[in-house]
């Protein structure tokens, strides 16, 4: 009865979905790992935005990455700004997501011969992306910057290939350790996202807070993919059944056409006996 199973096209079918089943499980499994990420990370930074600020030197030190947990931590940092090796980091985006522009980078020489790096915003890109562009002038002389604690930004999790062959003072990644190296003086590890004070005019553009509230659809995702993994079981059932029913009724129709084939009387000579119905008044 179900002898068609052991066809080619049907144990290829049948193997294609043993194959497609745990892989789609392991999709799933990708996604809701995805998705409980991006809670926990959600969650450090609401954390971490809750928390009083603390001294950056505090949290950071010279040649060291910042541990994950530190990060978008509130520090404060006092100290002068060193406009002379200011920088401006290239494609990035205002807070509309559309506008493409600069970070203003400034070192802030800080008490103790260490310096610490901070973004003081964001401006436009303007016409002439050759040439340093004008940059409103940080503050003078001994200031108190309020900020976010943030990592050094590194190839391999920016994807920026080409870090070289810039225009003067322009970079691609925020880097201390890259830093350090043009300013000949240690940076403390990480950098500022600047909040406070508020920039005159408001220029440079401060970053925005880093979105906290939206999970992305991974939970949808995995949800997906484990109801498609059910689903080919189901189907493949479906289609046995029918492929059963389909061959069954081929078979009965086969039958029934070869017993209603009419057999033609013959005679003693083995000619055909003509049939006369007999008619009554």
């Amino acid at each position: 009865m179900y002898r068609f199973l052991l066809s080619r096209q049907w144990v290829i079918l049948t193997l294609l979905g043993l194959v497609l089943i745990p892989v789609m499980i392991e999709l799933g499994f990708w996604q809701l790992h995805r998705h409980e990420h991006k809670v926990a990370q959600n969650q450090l930074i609401a954390d971490s935005l809750a928390a009083e600020p603390v001294p950056v030197t505090r949290l950071t030190v010279p040649g060291r990455a910042l541990p994950r947990h530190d990060m978008w931590r509130t520090v404060t940092a006092t100290g002068t700004y060193d406009t002379a090796h200011e920088v401006v980091v290239r494609q990035r985006t205002a807070a509309d997501e559309q506008s493409i522009g600069y970070y203003v980078l400034t070192p802030l020489a800080l008490e103790g011969g260490k310096d610490v790096l901070v973004n003081r915003g964001w401006i436009s890109a303007g016409n002439d992306l050759t040439r340093f562009p004008d940059v409103p002038a940080a503050p003078r002389g001994k200031v108190t910057v309020t900020g976010r604690i943030m990592a050094d930004e590194t190839t391999a999790e920016s994807g920026i290939k080409n870090t070289k062959g810039l225009p003067a003072r322009q970079v691609m990644l925020i880097n201390s350790t890259q830093m350090a190296k043009r300013l000949a003086r240690p940076v403390l590890g990480g950098y500022i996202e600047q909040t406070a004070p508020r920039p005159a005019g408001g220029s440079p553009e401060p970053v925005p807070e880093p979105d906290h509230d939206s999970i992305g659809p991974h939970m949808a995702y995995a949800i997906q993919w484990w109801l498609f993994a059910a689903a080919v079981p189901v189907g493949w059932v479906i289609l046995v059944r029918r492929e059963r029913r389909d061959r069954a009724e081929a078979a009965a129709k086969e039958a029934s056409g070869a017993a209603g084939e009419p057999e033609e009387a013959t005679g003693a000579a083995g000619e055909p006996v003509a049939r006369t119905a007999a008619l009554t008044d």
